[in-house]
């Protein structure tokens, strides 16, 4: 129903008549916001549009998600950001429909996604696509979306920490899996929530973010993690199982 593409960070679902390619955080324009910084990196802007353009072709799906922050400025995208949303929109949708689920990076992307025909933008709420719901993660899925068979939200960008046995470390994207716990989902919407289904969290698309760290005792970023994921499982893009995340 929904399933990571192997090593890759992203996924196919399946969403009534359609295969969807799901995608979270891809963050357009990031290297824009790490020069303000004093980070010198040149646009890698090209290489992200035509890895989703191989994924499209490698999965065959039929429509794209954008899992929430496709954009990465906070207000309105401008400049050589703007054009990385253009040039990805246009090529993409050239191909097949897109859903943007709207994250907290997301606030002004219809300036740019209004520009273009078969794309829609959801409500920060998320959206339900036939057995699966999508949610970027920033905010409280509403109940259509949490009676899903399965739901899947960005945000954390989760990583582990792995070291050997002689102390070096290296940092891995992760995804995380688990049962949807009803508990904070009814504190927040009240009683009577049909929850019962399962929560993947993707990992960040684009391979400059940072991310949380989930073995590291870092805090979660959503306002439902953890309490929402009950027996959390950590998988490395390869599909390595990790067990449970906090013991990783």
């Amino acid at each position: 129903m929904l399933e990571p593409v192997p090593g890759e960070p992203a996924a196919v679902a399946d969403v009534g008549d359609d295969r969807a390619l799901v995608i979270a955080d891809y963050h357009a324009g990031l290297e824009v916001a790490l020069r303000r910084d004093g980070v010198e990196l040149r646009s890698r802007a090209r290489e992200r549009r035509e890895r989703v353009l191989s994924l499209l072709d490698r999965t065959g799906a039929d429509r794209v998600v954008f899992l929430g922050d496709l954009a990465n400025a906070i207000g309105d995208p401008g400049g050589e950001e703007r054009e990385e949303l253009r040039l990805l929109l246009g090529a993409v949708a050239e191909r097949v429909p897109v859903t943007v689920v709207k994250g907290n990076h997301d606030g002004a992307v219809e300036a740019v996604a209004d520009s273009e025909d078969r794309i829609d933008v959801t409500p920060t709420d998320g959206v339900r696509m036939g057995p699966v719901g999508f949610v970027h993660g920033h905010t409280w899925p509403a109940p259509s979306v949490l009676g899903a068979d399965v739901v899947g939200m960005g945000h954390e960008h989760p990583m582990v920490r792995l070291e050997d046995e002689v102390g070096g470390a290296r940092a891995e994207r992760a995804w995380l899996r688990g049962d949807l716990a009803p508990a904070p989902f009814e504190a927040h919407h009240g009683e009577g929530l049909d929850v019962g289904g399962e929560l993947v969290v993707f990992p960040g698309f684009n391979d400059l973010l940072g991310g949380t760290w989930i073995n590291a005792g870092q805090d979660f970023l959503s306002p439902y993690l953890p309490g929402g994921l009950a027996d959390g499982q950590a998988y490395l893009l390869d599909g390595t199982r990790l067990g449970a995340y906090e013991r990783v």
